[in-house]
């Protein structure tokens, strides 16, 4: 799910912690890694720099990580830990671009710079949202710090991306209901079946899915002998959504199955 414009929005946010003028440095000859050698902290800033510039991400990394080690009490070290952070973001190694933004609010939690390690952390759960079909941990991880982005700081372009985001947050997480609901239904667990297409129209009804659910509440209505109840989802599903399929095929099984039948 990685984006090139989530990957733009990282990077332009990143700006106002790399304005500030460096000190050429030494640097280093060709792939050599550099990661352990002693330097002032201004080259080896610069020399990290340079890797992310460049597209060596992990050596980027390694390098801020290194910053911060040789230099613990310098001024650098702070916005080192962020860019490092950043860095294995853009490397899609999420689990550390995760730690290392935790690591920095744990230190820094009031600095002007928190809200993007909030930001950063949401992302990098956000990237790693995978197919419907697997274990939705990633995205309610995801969902919880997108909403802790929108909650801690509601004015920030930060929150505002993280609002748009949230929405498909929700059509994935009301994806895997149905997915379930869908496998209930077909070994007969109507009650089960039942139980996870009501959370989506209770907890995901502004997402693609409601529609579908709402019908399959329908037949698992009728599954269970309750007539009442799927009239009663087939008429939600004409005043909300009339010209869909979904009511359409709902119509169709209420007058063949509960014809004359009034909602409960």
């Amino acid at each position: 799910m990685h984006s090139k414009l989530t990957t733009t929005l990282a990077r332009a946010a990143l700006l106002a912690l790399v304005v500030t003028p460096i000190a050429a440095c030494s640097g280093s000859k060709g792939g050599k890694d550099v990661a352990y050698v002693a330097r002032d902290v201004e080259s080896l800033y610069a020399e990290a720099r340079r890797r992310l510039d460049r597209g060596n991400t992990l050596q980027a990394a390694a390098l801020f990580d290194e910053v911060e080690r040789q230099h613990p009490y310098s001024p650098w070290a702070r916005r080192a830990q962020l860019m490092s952070a950043f860095s294995y973001y853009v490397a899609r190694d999420y689990n550390k671009a995760i730690q290392n933004a935790q690591r920095f609010l744990s230190i820094h939690p009031g600095n002007k710079d928190a809200p993007y390690a909030y930001y950063l952390i949401a992302l990098s759960y956000y990237e790693q949202i995978s197919d419907v079909n697997r274990d939705q941990k990633i995205t309610e991880q995801a969902q919880t710090a997108l909403r802790e982005v929108n909650r801690r700081f509601p004015q920030s372009e930060y929150a505002s991306d993280a609002r748009l985001k949230l929405d498909l947050v929700a059509d994935h997480l009301a994806g895997k209901e149905m997915e379930i609901g869908r496998h209930y239904q077909r070994m007969g667990l109507w009650l089960a079946a039942d139980m996870r297409f009501r959370n989506v129209v209770e907890k995901f009804d502004t997402t693609s899915h409601t529609p579908e659910a709402l019908y399959r509440l329908c037949e698992s209505s009728l599954a269970l002998g309750v007539p009442q109840e799927a009239v009663k989802y087939a008429a939600v599903l004409g005043a909300n959504y009339p010209g869909s399929e979904w009511y359409e095929r709902a119509f169709k099984l209420v007058n063949k199955h509960a014809e004359g039948v009034t909602a409960s």
